[in-house]
């Protein structure tokens, strides 16, 4: 077949949209293929960090205020006495609470403004194929990839819910161990700087999980007021509730070659997937897209004559994100393990911990530059 296209993208979410506006930059000819529209509404919101942020700045997608809250304080619950708390060091924020719909409103109209993208409803040949679909992948499936998974016995629970007191720009999260196990709460603020909204992620064993997707609202409300100490007041549902299983996955292979020659590369929950607990997810498969985009750049210099499917490329890609995620996948499973130990004497181990973390300001500052990047 006569390759049209310099790279198609299977997967036009946020990862997929973002990588097919950096490629059209570079003026590739792009193909983007469509996914199955969703039918049921969207409740999410994710922390997006200062990176991320400057990349969508870059590509004009990135929300107003209202919709992209900065966050200026977060307060982290351990149980029995555990506490740290991080502050911004500057009035821009920590990080951004983006709502999920808006963003991708926003980079579905600048895709559709530009010449080089072409919208797919199949997949078409290229000389690059690049799978964003996501953790239940039908292409890395067919391609034989192996991706190891490490379920965690929690699913999440997503929702919006408003506050009777303001969030004051917090994003606030409590561990707890309850009798069916770890229970992780965070309460993200939406709605600007001034607003009085919040998005849900409750992670949750998943007996508890779907017992509180099958409470009324009212119930819903009550038991999160509970959970959270009624820190934000009296708590209303605005939305209805989604749920998900929780894991920690990678892909064994994340590029490749169909049989036709042409190449292949894995981004996003497509290649990996970690625990929501460090809010890190979204701002990993915009990393992976943003590290793809700069290895196909060199292309404009020296490198002119390779393909864009040239495994000079597709290699130092791969070792760049690999490197890279490899300390972020060991702090989050080792954090999620280590709030889910049922020993007493680990438990007040990290409470401590905890506390003393919180007083040494240089390895607090260091930890958020980190998180910030």
């Amino acid at each position: 077949m006569v390759q049209k296209l310099d790279v198609c993208i299977r997967g036009d979410g946020m990862v997929g949209r973002t990588l097919a506006l950096l490629l059209a930059r570079q003026k590739l000819r792009v193909g983007l293929v469509s996914a199955t529209p969703q039918t049921v509404q969207d409740v999410r919101a994710y922390s997006l960090n200062s990176t991320s942020r400057s990349l969508l700045s870059e590509l004009r997608c990135w929300p107003d205020g209202l919709h992209a809250t900065p966050v200026q304080h977060m307060r982290v619950w351990g149980d029995k006495g555990g506490f740290t708390h991080f502050e911004s060091p500057t009035p821009e924020g920590l990080t951004w609470i983006v709502d999920v719909p808006v963003l991708e409103a926003q980079l579905a109209d600048a895709v559709r403004y530009q010449a080089e993208i072409t919208p797919l409803c199949a997949p078409e040949a290229a000389a690059l194929t690049v799978v964003c679909e996501g953790r239940t992948s039908a292409t890395r499936a067919e391609l034989g990839v192996n991706f190891e998974v490490l379920p965690y016995q929690q699913n999440a629970v997503a929702a919006r819910v408003r506050c009777s007191s303001p969030h004051r720009q917090q994003a606030l999260q409590w561990f707890h161990r309850g009798t069916h196990g770890l229970e992780i709460l965070a309460l993200l603020p939406l709605g600007g700087a001034q607003g009085n909204t919040a998005s849900v992620v409750w992670s949750l064993p998943p007996e508890r999980a779907h017992h509180m997707l099958a409470l009324s609202a009212e119930a819903f409300g009550a038991a999160l007021e509970q959970a959270s100490h009624g820190v934000l007041g009296q708590i209303e549902l605005t939305s209805e509730r989604a749920i998900w299983p929780l894991q920690l996955a990678c892909a064994d292979r994340w590029t490749g070659n169909f049989a036709d020659g042409s190449a292949w590369a894995l981004a996003g929950d497509a290649a990996h997937t970690i625990h929501p607990l460090a809010g890190l997810g979204l701002n990993l498969g915009l990393a992976d897209v943003s590290e793809l985009a700069h290895v196909l750049k060199a292309r404009e210099a020296k490198d002119y004559w390779r393909s864009v499917g040239d495994r000079y490329f597709l290699r130092r890609y791969e070792r760049a994100r690999k490197s890279d995620m490899a300390p972020v996948w060991l702090a989050c499973d080792g954090l999620q393990r280590l709030f889910a130990h049922p020993n007493t004497g680990v438990q007040a181990v990290r409470n401590w911990g905890m506390n003393r973390f919180n007083q040494l300001a240089p390895l607090k500052a260091w930890t958020m530059q980190q998180a910030m990047r």
